[in-house]
């Protein structure tokens, strides 16, 4: 019994251990994945590395799980690159990270539980560092400003202005004019909230692990041609997959997208998609 107990415990250790300190967990197309000189699309389930830099198109979200449970979600049109990824395991683990977002709109959320866990994180933003232990914060480099808002926890800040300070009152809100002073941490009124909010959650078909839905966006006799347009998707980002189907003594070739997680996101994404590049007519299966 005592071999067995021990056994497990050792099990649950390797699992805990072999955990990522990042995965995505949720596309939105399109969106990228910049690994050092490559750019290829990304994809649900892929474990995220020190240096990645996560792109999003038009209309596009991402969602990523981190190791201490908390969930970073990037808007569209928005640029967010991984460094300091860690997880240091003595008395407590304590994951670590630095995210850089470049441009757009991101939230870092923390769940109840995941709460327990020892994390330092940093996010840098429009010119500002936030500092985070666990929380809910949501910010944004736009293109006339940047702002930060606590929606819940504490964060410790730097200004653009290398001013430091907490802010520890939830939804409340800074603010950083391009080219100008910031402003003081004013509250946020319900509505601009969730407006804000909407900019980083999934609305519309995403790929997910685990999806066993799939669109097939078009399907080509000649493989020259199969291969034209599975590249053009690809670079246009959406994560497609080139499948041989035989056809009546020789071959046909079908473009498509995976990993969706139900019959009706399928088919509201072959009717988002009809008529790009090619898909004429779209159609979802399993």
């Amino acid at each position: 019994m005592n071999k067995l107990i021990g056994s497990l415990l050792m099990l649950a250790t390797m699992t805990a251990l072999a955990e990522p300190d990042a995965r995505v967990q949720a596309v939105q197309m399109p969106a990228w994945l910049q690994r050092g000189a490559s750019q290829v699309p990304l994809h649900a389930g892929l474990e995220l590395r020190n240096g990645d830099s996560l792109i999003t198109g038009t209309n596009a979200r991402i969602y990523v799980q981190t190791a201490d449970g908390s969930t970073v979600k990037l808007g569209e049109n928005a640029t967010l690159t991984l460094d300091g990824l860690s997880q240091q395991r003595a008395e407590q683990s304590l994951f670590s990270a630095v995210l850089n977002v470049a441009k757009g709109a991101f939230r870092f959320t923390t769940s109840a539980l995941a709460k327990l866990k020892a994390r330092d994180v940093t996010v840098k933003i429009a010119g500002a560092t936030v500092g985070i232990r666990g929380t809910d914060v949501w910010g944004k480099d736009g293109n006339d400003q940047g702002v930060v808002c606590l929606i819940e926890g504490k964060i410790d800040m730097t200004g653009v202005d290398n001013r430091q300070f907490v802010m520890d009152q939830p939804l409340s809100f800074y603010k950083m004019p391009k080219g100008a002073a910031p402003l003081p941490v004013g509250p946020v009124d319900a509505e601009q909230l969730k407006k804000w909010a909407t900019e980083t959650e999934i609305a519309q078909p995403a790929a997910q692990p685990g999806g066993k839905w799939k669109v097939d966006l078009l399907t080509v006799a000649d493989q020259t041609s199969a291969l034209k347009a599975y590249d053009q998707w690809r670079a246009a980002g959406y994560d497609v997959h080139l499948q041989p189907v035989a056809h009546e003594g020789g071959w046909k070739y079908t473009v498509r997208i995976t990993q969706l997680a139900s019959r009706a996101d399928a088919e509201k994404l072959s009717k988002m998609l009809k008529g790009v590049l090619g898909a004429e007519n779209p159609g979802a299966s399993r």
